[in-house]
């Protein structure tokens, strides 16, 4: 019965809950022209809210008008990129839409990056201004003179706090590391000084649907980081792909922001998505389980886009019995498996349902996702494509035979989210995006009613703590090191991040190295969630026939110790 089942069927399609649509007509308004439509509608209603301080999307838009007028002064003209290096703070959502407004092109970058990560995704995208945070002023001062930015403006955590903790902060902020002195420099600007300088009737740019948006980066390093290039008509039909799959909700949720932005998941889901259905959006900075929980108790969320660690981390909380988290109805989660009990455990605290879905920043990133409600969820399934998207699953050796259904292979999906290609990588896009089809390097299977589950990840890829950390990048820092004359980084099993790093290295002879001295080197060049947690010495690594190092073995091995 199974092989009758063709991927062309899309058997998935009975699943669909009631009132989702197989396809889209979609409405092609950018983000900028959302953003604006929304303030049209609900001009006093609270868009962004950080600690209790509320804005309403009247003063949102008007934020964004101003802050896209001075990037207009700076010489950003369409085409052009500006960097953001912010947490989920309101500047951060403002730049953004700014950014775009004036066809610009906007380039999220990750605040816990090292200057050697930030200085290849500056040069890479060619950004002319970068956005950031007190915090890293100085820093990125000092690494400006290395790339094309010109001017830098930051912004603080002080900036946008509700009384009194506006007339605290100053006092306790710099003692509790949550503010800096940015040593004065030429072209460097404070956020709310040059917004009130500017206009609020930036010029009209026309916006083209196939333009380009942003370019996201997926890894860290050289030559391992590729910047995603993603179109306003990617970013507009993914939320409007998203809006469909959830019928039930309305306008009165209030969504929880704490996915980074800076991450494609968190961008769509957690940002994009609250503005176009003009929900109020809770910011959380830091996701950690206390200010997650903080953020739910005070402010009520009703829908929450989370990874794993993060659930686990406020189920395993020591007061979650305490906190009523009932206000939740929806939950998404995504970039990692849930383990089942974790599913049950959060939905029995807070009658919420959480559906599982996937993607990739090739993306935008949502492909799949569980049915919500009146669907059907399958625990441990990545769920099914969602509207106007396509897949197959296809022989790993060919890449192009279908493989029957049941049967695992590589994952295959065609849709109005998947990118434009890879900035300035040519060769590389057409490794990935063949006849419209995006190869996603995933290995998954398809059950009977179309359910997809995956089955391994990209060969080589650790997700800790809902971090995509690319083996690669680690191996090109050891590989600086003097002593070392071989590295291969595997992801081991760990209790609440998912997996943690495990390296094992091969010294080069009559040198000596402890566990402690090279994590110490790493830690001067790596973000802290890319630092190794285990190195083994050995003095040879198995290989193939050709030389290359057998990872597989090595997992294999350490799954073995485990048991």
């Amino acid at each position: 019965m199974a092989a009758e089942i063709k991927y062309e069927d899309k058997p998935w399609l009975t699943s669909y809950e009631k009132g989702v649509p197989e396809k889209i007509e979609y409405e092609e308004i950018c983000l900028p022209e959302i953003l604006e439509r929304t303030a049209g509608k609900f001009p006093d209603k609270m868009a962004l809210s950080f600690q209790g301080y509320k804005i309403t999307y009247r003063e949102l838009n008007d934020m964004v008008n101003r802050f896209a007028s001075c990037l207009h002064g700076f010489g950003i003209n369409k085409g052009d990129s500006v960097a953001i290096l912010l947490p989920n703070l309101i500047p951060c959502v403002a730049a953004c839409y700014a950014i775009l407004r004036i066809g610009g092109i906007a380039v999220m970058n990750n605040p816990l990056y090292s200057d050697r990560e930030l200085e290849h995704q500056f040069n890479d995208s060619g950004a002319k201004v970068l956005v950031t945070i007190d915090l890293l002023g100085n820093r990125m001062i000092d690494l400006r003179s290395k790339t094309n930015i010109k001017q830098i403006i930051y912004t603080s955590i002080g900036d946008y706090l509700p009384f009194p903790k506006n007339l605290l902060f100053p006092l306790v902020a710099k003692k509790k590391n949550l503010a800096a002195d940015v040593k004065s420099a030429e072209n460097v600007f404070k956020w709310k000084t040059i917004l009130e300088k500017s206009s609020p009737n930036p010029p009209d740019v026309k916006l083209s649907f196939d333009d380009v948006a942003m370019y996201q980066y997926t890894g860290g390093t050289t030559g391992v980081s590729k910047g995603v290039m993603l179109t306003h008509s990617n970013l507009s039909k993914q939320i409007q792909q998203i809006g469909a799959w959830f019928p039930t909700f309305n306008s009165n949720e209030i969504m929880l922001g704490a996915l980074p932005f800076f991450h494609v998941f968190g961008l769509t889901t957690a940002m994009n998505l609250a503005i176009y259905l003009g929900w109020g959006d809770i910011l959380v900075p830091k996701p950690q389980p206390e200010p997650l929980l903080e953020a739910i108790r005070k402010f009520k969320p009703t829908f929450a886009p989370l990874v794993p660690t993060m659930y686990i981390g406020i189920l395993n909380h020591a007061n979650i019995d305490k906190i009523d988290l009932t206000s939740i109805n929806g939950c998404f989660s995504g970039s990692a498996p849930l383990p089942v009990e974790v599913i049950r455990d959060f939905e029995s605290k807070t009658g919420a349902v959480i559906v599982e879905g996937f993607g990739l920043t090739e993306s935008s990133p949502v492909t799949h996702i569980n049915p919500h409600a009146g669907g059907k969820r399958k625990v441990g399934s990545i769920g099914i494509p969602i509207s106007d998207t396509d897949c197959r699953i296809v022989d790993l050796n060919d890449g192009e035979t279908e493989v029957p259904v049941g049967e695992s292979g590589e994952l295959l999906v065609k849709g109005p989210q998947v990118m434009k290609g890879y900035w300035n990588k040519p060769e590389e896009t057409a490794n990935t995006l063949k006849d419209g089809w995006l190869y996603t390097g995933d290995i998954a299977k398809m059950d009977e009613e179309g359910y997809f589950y995956i089955v391994d990840r990209k060969k080589d890829m650790v997700i800790s703590g809902g971090y995509n950390v690319y083996p690669r990048d680690i191996e090109e820092v050891l590989y600086e090191n003097p002593k070392v004359q071989e590295a291969a980084v595997i992801g081991i099993p760990h209790p609440t991040r998912g997996e943690s790093i495990k390296v094992f290295v091969v010294l080069k002879k009559g040198k000596t190295a402890t566990q402690e001295s090279l994590i110490e080197y790493c830690s001067e060049k790596l973000a802290r969630y890319k630092l190794p947690t285990e190195i083994e010495f050995r003095t040879e690594l198995p290989k193939t026939n050709v030389g290359k190092i057998l990872k597989k073995e090595l997992r294999a091995e350490e799954m073995a110790k485990r048991k």
